[in-house]
């Protein structure tokens, strides 16, 4: 199946469709996000508290751990500690068999993860999966703190491989002329 757009006359004017808006909105969002790799810093921790516990802070040092607090300050610990707590509970009270975490209390009645949930074995590994959970959510529109107009309405974040694609589909070829008597470009030999 052909993934070029359908042509459409308008008149006298023959343009290309454009895809739809939502196929267009996450292209966009997808090159502001190769172009902006500063989006996946430690602040999005409080998008997913307990996807960045088990997927990166497990892996943290101690010495990293104190870095990112000292970069937080204390309300900012706080807050983080609050809402990774909430989340926890809320798992607890309303379990999602498609959730990628799973709790369940434990001996003394605190929450605790429970074994079965798939954890990476490595930081390399945990750092890979949180960043495409990150981004999955970036395309989806699903960060609501992020405002998606400044990206999908901005056309600087078109792909522009697709353009040039386009440019030269609708480039119409033509035969230079050398001393003006002679076609250059022919071979005299055809192809069949």
């Amino acid at each position: 199946m052909s993934t070029r757009e359908p042509y459409s006359s308008t008149g006298d004017v023959t343009e290309r469709l454009k895809p739809p808006a939502s196929v267009q909105a996450k292209n966009r969002r997808k090159r502001y996000l190769d172009q902006h790799p500063e989006y996946f810093s430690a602040d999005l921790e409080m998008a997913d508290p307990l996807l960045y516990d088990r997927l990166i802070r497990r892996f943290q040092t101690p010495a990293e751990r104190e870095a990112e607090g000292r970069a937080k300050g204390f309300s900012g610990i706080l807050q983080t500690d609050l809402l990774r707590s909430e989340a926890k509970i809320d798992a607890l009270a309303h379990p999602d068999p498609n959730a990628m975490l799973s709790y369940k209390r434990g001996p003394n009645g605190e929450i605790i993860a429970e074994d079965k949930d798939d954890i990476p074995a490595t930081k390399e590994e945990g750092q890979k999966r949180w960043q495409w959970e990150m981004e999955m959510r970036f395309l989806k529109g699903a960060d609501y703190d992020f405002d998606y107009s400044a990206v999908d309405e901005n056309d600087e974040y078109d792909d522009w491989n697709e353009e040039q694609e386009r440019y030269f589909d609708e480039e119409e070829p033509e035969w230079i002329l050398e001393d003006q008597c002679k076609l250059a470009g022919e071979t005299g030999i055809q192809d069949y």
